[in-house]
């Protein structure tokens, strides 16, 4: 029989913490509702995120490829979020 065990959201976030980066494609629109403290860039951007497994932005491309090397640079292994 299958134990449920509930996990606080920022407890799960701590798991990753220095070890897993998500990789996300975003719109400069969607960059910037996501993180007000971006500098303002122009609407229609195609960007791609790595975000600490916290949540915090650790950098922005405009190449999967440049923010792939950027995690693996930070010893991060990424992961894909759609």
């Amino acid at each position: 029989m299958a134990h449920r065990i509930d996990v606080a959201p920022e407890v799960l976030a701590q798991i990753g913490v220095g070890h897993i980066a998500y990789l996300r494609e975003m719109s400069s629109e969607d960059l910037l509702r996501a993180f007000p403290g971006a500098p303002e860039l122009p609407p229609g951007l195609r960007l791609w995120a790595l975000i600490g497994a916290a949540g915090e932005p650790i950098m922005v491309a405009d190449d999967r490829d440049l923010a792939l090397e950027s995690a693996r640079e930070h010893d991060l292994v990424p992961v894909s979020l759609h």
